[in-house]
């Protein structure tokens, strides 16, 4: 056998892009989701559960953080009724699998400069046919019924004497989930290669990588540095106050909406919600104290600063900070012909952007109602709200201001240290 037709079958026998890789990748990602849902909701105390329901509820919680659908319903005989809604992202939850499965994405895809777009497209698309099973499997366990207990007094009297028996449950909306949960797969893996600098694009896109990538990857180097702040102060609140299992069901489920709520808070933006019953998600005590009001509440840094006077400093000197750091890391991997106002309108196209995707993913609607009679949203221990929805507007417009005065800084920062020539 000649060389050139050992190179040949060499080439033809080696699939740098193949089904295993992508297998890997995918079971990978599944895997860190649903550790990171189970652990979370084991500290919660959901393992507690009746009716075997915690496996079914780990499997909601991560359809949700793919971007996928859970109906909630309910049913208390032919004179009562139960209504409930949820609509909140566990955050950690879509986190700990989108690095995962991007790290998979990007692994083959290492060490070259350019690549063909159908290339790009072929792996990307073994992903997606791998990742249609994994939803479906997800969606289909992910199906309970609970009983609502009534208590004891009138409620319960009206209740045995009208034989209401309430219950609520969830289900999957499979086709719902597979169009989204492979919109979020899509939306992943072309941020990951507008993030990564080692990942080769098209040639027809390999001009625009020195404006878009090193603004994307000091955008991503911002978030987790907010989760990694979180980490800590979530540690050390646990370690010298207790409450060890809240704290870490925190971190499990939800410390991404936490700390990017913060990012945006700290840039000056508002929030409005309100919690009220008993039902309510895992968050900072501070938090839950600002929105349980008979109405809604308006959540920044002045409100917080009521409560705790050290949000102030945590909130928008931390913002400041991380901000100016991350326009210095856009600078640092940019070309040095470019300009300060240059990196300014950058940083602020890409802020404005990150806010926005904030705000889109960090609110929360949840509610649950018993009616008897048509009298809705009975007390007690039978109904609970949590709302929380950002001022956009201003939110954005703030978002404009920070980039433009922190990547211009950022620039000047690393005006010595820059790199000389291209990306």
């Amino acid at each position: 056998m000649s060389q050139q037709q050992a190179s040949d079958r060499g080439r033809a026998t080696r699939v740098p892009h193949g089904w295993g890789e992508a297998f890997v990748a995918v079971l990978a990602g599944l895997v860190a989701m649903v550790v990171t849902a189970a652990l979370g909701l084991w500290a919660a105390g959901a393992a507690d559960l009746p009716g075997g329901a915690f496996p079914r509820v780990v499997a909601a919680v991560v359809v949700i953080a793919a971007g996928g659908s859970v109906e909630l319903s309910g049913d208390a005989g032919l004179i009562a009724g139960t209504n409930a809604d949820l609509n909140v992202l566990p955050l950690s939850v879509t986190l700990a699998g989108a690095l995962v499965i991007a790290a998979g994405f990007l692994r083959p895809l290492r060490h070259r400069a350019v690549a063909d777009s159908r290339e790009l497209v072929g792996w990307a698309a073994r992903l997606a046919v791998l990742w249609v099973p994994a939803l479906i499997g997800l969606s289909v366990l992910a199906r309970h019924t609970f009983d609502i207990p009534l208590g004891e007094g009138t409620i319960a009297d009206i209740g045995d004497l009208l034989d209401a028996s309430p219950e609520i449950g969830f289900r999957a909306d499979i086709p719902i989930t597979l169009v989204f949960g492979l919109l979020w797969l899509a939306g992943l893996l072309f941020l990951a290669l507008l993030v990564s600098r080692g990942a080769p694009l098209p040639a027809r896109l390999v001009r625009f990588q020195e404006s878009v990538r090193p603004a994307a990857f000091a955008m991503v180097v911002l978030l987790l540095a907010y989760v990694v702040v979180g980490v800590v102060i979530a540690l050390v609140v646990a370690a010298t106050r207790g409450h060890g299992a809240e704290t870490f069901a925190v971190i499990l489920l939800g410390l991404p909406n936490l700390v990017w709520l913060g990012l945006t808070v700290g840039l000056g933006a508002s929030w409005e919600g309100r919690v009220d019953g008993p039902f309510r998600l895992p968050m900072p005590q501070v938090l839950d104290s600002v929105l349980r009001t008979p109405e809604n509440s308006t959540l920044n840094v002045g409100s917080l600063s009521d409560y705790d006077g050290r949000a102030w400093w945590l909130l928008v000197v931390v913002a400041a900070v991380l901000l100016l750091g991350a326009a210095f890391v856009m600078a640092v991997r940019s070309p040095a012909r470019m300009r300060p106002w240059q990196h300014a309108v950058q940083m602020a196209v890409a802020l404005t952007l990150t806010v926005l995707a904030i705000c889109l993913l960090a609110r929360i609607s949840a509610h649950v109602g018993l009616s008897l009679l048509g009298i809705g949203d009975l007390g007690g221990d039978l109904a609970g709200e949590v709302t929380l929805r950002p001022h956009l507007w201003p939110a954005l417009g703030l978002a404009v201001v920070w980039g433009l005065v922190t990547g211009f800084l950022g620039s000047l920062l690393a005006h010595r240290v820059r790199r000389r020539g291209e990306v």
